[in-house]
């Protein structure tokens, strides 16, 4: 669609075909949606989706109405028969939308093919308004399944009101599946002392949102962590000593450590016990038939408390034992399993071993990632599907790059390998600081190349399109800024979580901390049979700072950069007409401005910069700094509750809050 920014309109995903004509048709003033009743939609749901869209951009009311009796400008109907196939040779999915002068008229091959035409259809009124083009098309999607993995529980657990929002936009841009990841913040019976404070969802939530999902023509898939990704749990009194290494139970809190110690000693029988006892409960909240167990990152698996039964059998074959024992004890309850495939593909003994009805879900996030493991997959004979990122975690401002180089790639690896579908995800590391509204063009990114991978090849395109359909933008500029104000992240949130947890909260150095900061990894054996003590807090933290000199230099043009996308991007979003997105913006925006001065005062501290050369940011000024901290931290919060419930809100702030401290500790 070479013309598409000439004509001021778009849609996303691209249509497969698509037949635009010179003429124009006109909305009635009065109209009708006429739904047939064969396309089992019981509440009428699309027709409703329309008539609203018509109303927010006219101005007027339409009718709804089925059978066929009953006259309508727009007929949304199901084929007798079909003969479009997709590109993978098959029909679910698939629509026509024909607009002229008779009318306008949806045929899907079945429900979801209709309401995947009506997305086309409700972009082009939002954009359009009463008068739209002449066209024909022919659509259909490359993947069968296209979903969206959301993060609710590492520190961000999303209102049942913003899931319901999420869902919806997730249905206007053809998605077809949703999975919440879920380690302690679900309110199962028995474990209030492993979900309590964390502001859990609830049996209830869960069985509205199911509805809900279902009602869009979205599959609500259930996931819950089941072998890794216990850190919580196995930090209580109750379950801790289910746990690789109990003894660490009562170590302080820490975000980083959290990524990385948390995993069931699998050697215990009473760890499958407590998984059973998750999953059993979980699923039966769901229609889905299937079931993600996650069981990924199984760091410290063999280390601790199964450390003997893995030197008996191998950590491979102790790894592979117990997720085919939770995979079977799905299948027998007719349930699909799915897993993360990491360790499979780190260990691909285990490929070998999985039940045909086991999907591996193949997550690769890196922007220039190869097929590689993705081919080792399909060699198997494995059934996959392919995971890239939004890129949002650890941040305030989305890598808007990085998704789309990732997203593009992973998605056309997916097809050429035979993948079933391909799961997006959106993870919330370090305590989910980023907004989930920043991962908009993300998902964005992952709808258009789930629907036709070969259809949009350059990302300035992409990004003009979804300035349109997503903010209704007609400079088309809004989320191109976005990305100009995220490159200039220069000390990130990372970074900033990183600097303080070096201290372990008695004043030495966190080994385990510095063990995943690549420039102290490498020193901290050699610091000890060098000097014969353990690397201190502020040598740990000198040599941090100092290996991020060359990129500390370009924080006072990364601000003032970001500064000038915030004067361009002001009154691009004043003419959106949506608040909320604007706040998040610029709080992300001034957020990040205010990471990077940090950066830069603490490399000063540490005398990574000359004083003479400090700029604006003089010694004097860090108390003031400090201030602006957590003037800042007070507006992030409002912004956290317009998405969000309480959760762990409280752990960023005190975050902020020590990153202040010791701005006054260092100006003294």
């Amino acid at each position: 669609m070479a013309s598409e920014n000439i004509r001021k309109w778009a849609i996303i995903p691209e249509p497969n075909s698509m037949t635009v004509g010179e003429g124009t048709v006109l909305l009635p003033y009065a109209g009708r949606v006429n739904e047939s009743i064969a396309i089992g939609d019981g509440d009428f749901l699309l027709a409703h989706q329309l008539v609203a869209d018509i109303r927010s951009a006219t101005g007027t009311d339409w009718d709804i109405a089925t059978g066929d009796m009953w006259s309508g400008f727009i007929r949304l109907r199901i084929a007798d028969s079909w003969d479009f196939d997709s590109q993978d040779g098959g029909t679910a999915g698939a629509y026509t939308l024909t607009i002229n002068t008779d009318g306008i008229t949806i045929t899907g091959c079945d429900f979801e093919g209709v309401r995947n035409g009506v997305q086309t259809l409700r972009q082009l009124i939002r954009q359009n308004g009463a008068v739209l083009p002449e066209l024909q098309i022919a659509d259909a999607p490359a993947c069968q399944i296209r979903g969206y993995y959301l993060d609710a529980t590492r520190g961000r657990v999303p209102t049942l009101a913003w899931l319901k929002q999420w869902a919806d936009k997730l249905c206007l841009y053809k998605y077809n599946q949703l999975q919440l990841y879920i380690e302690h913040t679900f309110a199962f019976d028995g474990m209030s002392e492993t979900w309590r404070g964390s502001s859990p969802l609830t049996p209830a939530d869960t069985l509205e949102f199911d509805q809900y999902c279902a009602n869009l023509g979205i599959e609500l898939v259930p996931s819950v962590s089941t072998f890794g990704h216990q850190y919580v749990a196995m930090r209580t009194q109750e379950l801790r000593e289910l746990g690789e290494f109990p003894e660490d139970a009562d170590r302080p809190f820490s975000f980083i450590e959290r990524m990385r110690h948390h995993t069931l000693n699998v050697a215990d029988d009473r760890a499958f016990a407590f998984s059973a006892q998750l999953v059993d409960s979980y699923l039966q909240l769901f229609r889905s038939k299937r079931f993600n167990i996650c069981a990924d990152e199984t760091f410290d698996l063999g280390k601790g408390k199964s450390k003997q039964e893995a030197q008996r059998v191998g950590v491979a074959a102790l790894y592979a034992t117990y997720v085919g024992k939770l995979c079977e004890h799905l299948s027998k309850q007719g349930r699909e399993p799915m897993f993360w495939g990491d360790i499979a593909i780190e260990m691909p003994e285990i490929l070998e071993t999985l039940p045909n009805n086991v999907t591996l879900l193949n997550w690769q996030y890196e922007p220039e990632a190869t097929d590689e493991k993705i081919q080792l997959v399909a060699q198997a004979g494995a059934k996959q599907i392919v995971c890239p990122a939004v890129w949002g975690w650890n941040a305030l401002l989305p890598r808007i790059d990085d998704a789309w180089n990732n997203i593009s790639r992973i998605a056309r690896y997916g097809i050429d390998c035979g993948a079933e579908g391909m799961l997006v995800t959106d993870w919330g590391d370090f305590g989910h600081v980023n907004d989930p509204r920043m991962a908009v063009p993300g998902m964005i990114f992952g709808a258009q190349y789930a629907w036709n991978p070969a259809g949009d090849t350059a990302e300035n395109d992409l990004l003009e399109r979804i300035s349109r359909v997503e903010y209704g933008d007609c400079s088309a500029r809004f989320v191109a800024l976005l990305r100009n104000a995220s490159a200039q992240a220069v000390f990130t949130w990372r970074e900033l979580v990183e600097y303080l947890e070096l201290d372990d909260g008695t004043g030495n150095c966190n080994t385990d901390v510095a063990q995943t900061i690549p420039c102290l990894a490498d020193r901290l054996v050699d610091h000890l049979s060098d000097c014969g003590n353990a690397m201190t807090v502020r040598e740990a933290r000198n040599r941090m700072m100092r290996n991020m000199a060359t990129t500390i230099e370009r924080i006072p043009q990364a601000n003032r950069a970001l500064q000038q996308c915030m004067v361009d991007i002001a009154p691009i979003a004043a003419h959106m007409g949506n608040p909320g997105i604007t706040a998040a913006v610029r709080i992300a925006m001034e957020g990040q401005l205010l990471l990077n001065r940090v950066g830069f005062a603490l490399a000063e501290a540490h005398d990574v910069r000359d004083a003479h050369d400090a700029g604006d940011w003089r010694p004097s000024d860090y108390r003031a700094l400090a201030r602006e901290l957590e003037c800042w931290c007070e507006a992030y919060a409002k912004e956290w509750n317009a998405t969000s419930q309480p959760s762990e809100l409280h752990r960023i702030q005190e975050t902020v809050w020590k990153a202040a401290d010791e701005l006054r500790r260092i100006s003294k």
